[in-house]
Formats: C-alpha cells, sequence, structure tokens
C-alpha cells in the first residue's frame, strides 16, 4: 500500500490514542495485512512517547470519574470489526478433447470413445484486503485536525529542548520563576595557626623613700594586662594597698585596684587606656581603708612609685599596642 499524508496523519493519531473503537480496529486490520504501515505507526509510538514522560501526572477530580461512569453505563452497541471479503477461486480451464491418434494402437477405433482431458491443478489465491477511498474519506476530517496536533508536539518538544539547554548552559537568561536555583558548596579551609611571636614585656620597680622595692609591677604589651608582685612592702591592719595610675594626659588620677594580699596580684584594667598613656604613666601605691579608697580618689599621698621600662622587645615586624 502506498503511504500517503492520510496515512501518515491516522498512524499519529493511532499513537497519541484519538482514535475510537472503531477506528482503532482499522488502523489495527491494515498493521495486521501492511508492514510498511506497521512500521510508520512503531515510528510514531516512539517519537511521541517521550512526551508523556515530560509532563507530570495529575489526579482527575472525582467529578470525572463520574462522568465516566455514566457514559459507560449508557454505551452503544459493541463494536463489530469489518470482515475481509471472501477468497476468490478461480475455477480450472475446460479439458480439452484428446485425439485418438494421441494413444495409439491401445485403443479400438470401432469402439465409440469418450474425450479425455488431462487433469490440471486447481490455483487457489490468497484474500487481498483493500482499503478504498471511502475508507479515507471518512477520516480526512480528522486527519487535517491532527495534522495540526502533529505541529504542536513537535513545537512542545522543541520549546523543552530549549528551556532544558538554557538551564544547563545558560540558566540567568530564564526567567526567575524557572531558573534553577544555585548550587551552594561550602569549603572549609584551615589556615596554619601564626607562629607565636613574643609580645614587648614593661616593668616598673614601685619604690619608697628608703630605696628598695616594694613592688614590682610588670605589664604585657600585647593584653595589656599587668601583674603585681609584693616585694618587702606589709600591710597595716585594717588597711589596704591600692595602685594608681596618673598621667599628664588624665585630669586625675585612675585607681587600678588593691593589692591582694597574695604574693602577686593579676588585673586585666589597662586594656581601656592608649599605649601612650601607658608607657608614660607613674604608677603609684598609697594607704587605704580596708577595700580600697572610697571615692575613687587617693586619700593619702603615694609611698611607692614608678615608672615602665621595657624589657624584652616586640618581635620583628610587629606593631606595638
Amino acid at each position: 500500500m502506498a503511504i500517503s499524508e492520510d496515512h501518515i496523519a491516522l498512524a499519529a493519531e493511532y499513537a497519541l490514542g484519538t482514535l475510537d473503537a472503531e477506528e482503532r480496529a482499522q488502523v489495527e486490520t491494515m498493521m495486521a495485512v501492511d508492514a510498511e504501515f506497521a512500521a510508520l505507526v512503531q515510528a510514531w509510538e516512539f517519537r511521541l512517547g517521550p512526551l508523556n514522560q515530560m509532563v507530570g501526572s495529575v489526579e482527575p477530580r472525582p467529578v470525572v470519574w463520574d462522568n465516566i461512569k455514566a457514559a459507560i453505563g449508557h454505551a452503544s452497541a459493541p463494536l463489530v470489526l469489518p470482515e475481509p471479503p471472501a477468497a476468490t477461486v478461480t475455477p480450472p480451464p475446460p479439458r480439452p478433447i484428446m485425439d485418438d491418434s494421441e494413444f495409439g494402437s491401445a485403443f479400438d477405433p470401432d469402439e465409440p470413445q469418450q474425450p479425455r482431458a488431462i487433469p490440471q491443478p486447481t490455483e487457489i489465491r490468497r484474500p487481498r484486503v483493500s482499503f478504498g477511498d471511502s475508507n479515507v474519506v471518512a477520516l480526512t476530517s480528522r486527519v487535517k485536525r491532527w495534522r495540526g496536533i502533529a505541529s504542536a508536539a513537535t513545537a512542545i518538544a522543541a520549546a523543552l529542548l530549549v528551556t532544558l539547554s538554557l538551564q544547563i548552559f545558560r540558566p540567568d537568561a530564564l526567567p526567575n520563576a524557572i531558573r534553577p536555583k544555585p548550587r551552594i558548596q561550602t569549603v572549609e579551609v584551615k589556615t596554619p595557626a601564626p607562629a607565636f611571636a613574643p609580645s614587648a614585656q614593661y616593668v616598673a620597680l614601685l619604690q619608697g623613700q628608703n630605696g628598695g622595692p616594694a613592688f614590682i609591677l610588670t605589664i604585657d604589651g600585647a593584653t595589656k594586662n599587668f601583674t603585681v608582685r609584693k616585694v618587702v612592702a606589709a600591710s597595716e591592719p585594717g588597711k589596704s594597698f591600692e595602685l594608681w595610675l596618673i598621667s599628664d594626659k588624665l585630669p586625675q588620677p585612675r585607681s587600678l585596684g588593691v593589692i591582694g594580699a597574695d604574693d602577686f596580684t593579676a588585673r586585666p584594667v589597662l586594656s581601656g587606656y592608649d599605649p601612650d598613656v601607658i608607657n608614660g604613666a607613674t604608677y603609684a601605691v598609697t594607704v587605704e581603708q580596708s577595700g580600697g579608697s572610697p571615692n575613687g580618689q587617693p586619700t593619702s599621698a603615694p609611698i611607692f612609685t614608678g615608672k615602665l621600662i621595657e624589657t624584652v622587645p616586640p618581635a620583628p615586624g610587629s606593631t606595638p599596642r
């Protein structure tokens, strides 16, 4: 059978599953007797099959199933498939009358002879199923409609291919609604700890008029923490030693706290002062009532004083604080 555009559209419609029962039976009969048409249908099924995988499933509303059940209850008569035409049997040709001379002397010429004929095999021809123009004309209206559907399916496939290509190679060109989300990967980079660099160290010997250090004040240049070590100073009962910072850059002396009864007293209170104030100040110790000055100012004259000197320089390349 010669394949026309109508047959191509019919094969596509069968692959899409839009034919009714009678038309599908007709197409299946054509596929059974024509291998070329069957191959055409398989090609359309292979071409349109991936479109079903690109569309997500949608649960129909309950009213759809109610309509289907109602339609099944009012179904028409069962489908009757068209029967192929009966086989045509060609009768054998009439037997020719033989002449007596062909049989020789075995026959008596005086006896009346009956005409004889050589038997011929009977020819049986295979039934041929033909589809006339009436079958194709009946589907003409559907063919035109499904040509448009086939073109639309091709356009949809092309659009999906373009969208997929943009998502892979140029996601910025897509609208925000369909643009793929950027993948954020966190990478932890471990940097080696900086080598220990010794900071500058400052020391002040706090001593009185009689000479000899009573306290040793040590300040770390990096952290600005200080430590006071008691050397020979002896506290009086009910009294406390209090440390003061005196600088011409400050309006009045600042208390650095009461020196404890232990040999070492550590404080971090210098962290709020500038390095210039710390390095150039005079550090003094007064005798106050137990617990320190009640008003934040010295209540007596200093009995031990001293200034800082640098004992350990900062590491090369480091900035003094």
